[in-house]
């Protein structure tokens, strides 16, 4: 829940806070919210909102707390306000299921409307939405090809270099002041990028899970980590398991 502290606060716009990287020699900023900006290409990049995630599991009897779309979208909203991009790009699973950009409330539609209002928004089908949304505007897409980068939902095993995904929710654990931290992540390796996830509830996959091999060269892997006012980057040879 830091995150949404963190949006809330009015926090200088300090680059400190996050980390410079490059992306197959695409100069790319990672923003502790759980954006990825492109300064270059004007692109701002976000993946797995998971919105309507509550409203999802209501439908099917397990309830959740019902703050999810709200805090989701503030946080999205402070990121967009943040870096004022051209472009966005949503890597997919935007929302939880098929139905959810056409049930979602036309408050949480209005905040999107707002927020692509004179940007062009695009969103990138994911294994949970892969319809496209409903109602919203921008355009659906199963990925992109842009400017020597490859804009995808799920990482592909044998990915040519550029690719930047989401899906599989990295994080990574450190030893901080004698506590295990363990945070969202942003995990590339100077070829390939894969996302946090964006929503407030969803879960991470540990960098070290079999999900993750063969995705990167683990000796130029580094974990760039959600922490609670920046972003704190560590090598993955430093990671516990």
């Amino acid at each position: 829940m830091h995150r949404i502290t963190h949006a809330l606060s009015a926090l200088p716009d300090n680059p400190a806070l996050s980390a410079r990287i490059a992306i197959n020699g695409v100069a790319a900023i990672c923003d502790p919210l759980g954006g990825l900006y492109l300064p270059d290409l004007d692109i701002l990049v976000v993946s797995d909102l998971h919105l309507e995630k509550g409203s999802a599991f209501a439908r099917r009897g397990m309830m959740l707390p019902p703050y999810d779309t709200l805090a989701t979208l503030r946080i999205l909203e402070a990121v967009v306000a943040r870096h004022d991009p051209k472009t966005v790009i949503s890597l997919g699973d935007n929302f939880h299921d098929r139905v959810g950009s056409a049930l979602m409330p036309e408050q949480f539609r209005g905040m999107i409307e707002t927020m692509a209002r004179g940007r062009e928004w695009i969103w990138i089908n994911g294994n949970h939405d892969p319809d496209g949304t409903i109602g919203l505007p921008g355009t659906s897409t199963d990925e992109l090809h842009y400017a020597g980068l490859i804009f995808r939902h799920e990482p592909a095993k044998d990915a040519s270099p550029g690719e930047i995904a989401g899906h599989l929710h990295p994080a990574a654990t450190v030893t901080r002041r004698e506590k295990r931290v363990r945070r969202a992540c942003f995990a590339g390796d100077g070829s390939r990028l894969i996302m946090p996830a964006f929503g407030v509830t969803t879960g991470g996959l540990d960098l070290r899970h079999k999900a993750m091999h063969g995705l990167f060269d683990r000796t130029n892997l580094i974990a760039h980590m959600l922490g609670r006012d920046r972003i704190y980057s560590v090598r993955f040879s430093n990671l516990m398991g």
